[in-house]
């Protein structure tokens, strides 16, 4: 489906994963290797921009990270980014310029765009959020199955097979998500989309759509 394409859903100038990204047509393919391209690109940033905090931990000097927030490596922080208190980065964290890393949210294996938002109690796991996206309060990605078996992404033109075991959401541009919702295994949010709150989500969601519930999404006008 050209929709779940990465063409179709992310502006690679916004993230340093761009090198990365453009090697795949869709975006969970680049899942496995978010760790290995951080410590790859870690390497190459200045070190007038950046501080290396720890093992494999690049921090940009504008940066503002909290006492207590707890950050693995491999990971980059980029410019103006904020890490706010008690937030969980567990690892392979590629966090953009602009973003906010909110208070007891948690990462792990992520590719944030520039200016994304994950303020408020948010898991992001496995996952990709593209350019200017925002999670509401609570909202998490989910991204094992209950059976664990391997994840597909439901559309309306059949299923498609990821490969995967591990998938949380690939969140388009501009896309904002509903406090309290969960993004279940599989989730593909178009550009410029709304989540209601307090949803359920699971499959492909167009671009420019307001998700209200599963059997009901609607243009937006």
């Amino acid at each position: 489906m050209e929709e779940l394409k990465i063409v179709n859903l992310y502006d690679l100038e916004q993230t340093a994963a761009k090198e990365l990204l453009k090697q795949y047509e869709y975006p969970w393919e680049a899942l496995p290797y978010i760790g290995e391209f951080i410590l790859k690109l870690g390497e190459t940033l200045p070190i007038e921009e950046y501080d290396m905090r720890g093992d494999n931990i690049w921090i940009h000097k504008s940066a503002k990270v909290f006492d207590s927030a707890y950050i693995n490596g491999p990971c980059i922080i980029g410019k103006d980014t904020e890490v706010r208190q008690c937030a969980f980065i567990r690892g392979n964290a590629l966090v953009g310029e602009g973003c906010v890393v909110g208070n007891s949210t948690e990462l792990k294996n992520v590719i944030l765009f520039n200016i994304v938002q994950v303020p408020h109690y948010n898991y992001v796991g496995d996952s990709i959020l593209g350019f200017h996206s925002h999670m509401g309060a609570g909202s998490i990605t989910s991204n094992v199955k209950s059976d664990k078996t391997l994840v597909s992404v439901k559309t309306p033109k059949g299923d498609v097979e990821t490969g995967r075991k591990k998938f949380g959401a690939m969140i388009g541009d501009y896309v904002e998500v509903g406090c309290n919702s969960v993004l279940n295994p599989g989730t593909v949010v178009g550009r410029h989309s709304n989540i209601y709150p307090v949803s359920c989500v699971r499959g492909y969601i167009p671009e420019n759509s307001i998700f209200k519930k599963q059997d009901d999404i609607v243009t937006k006008r």
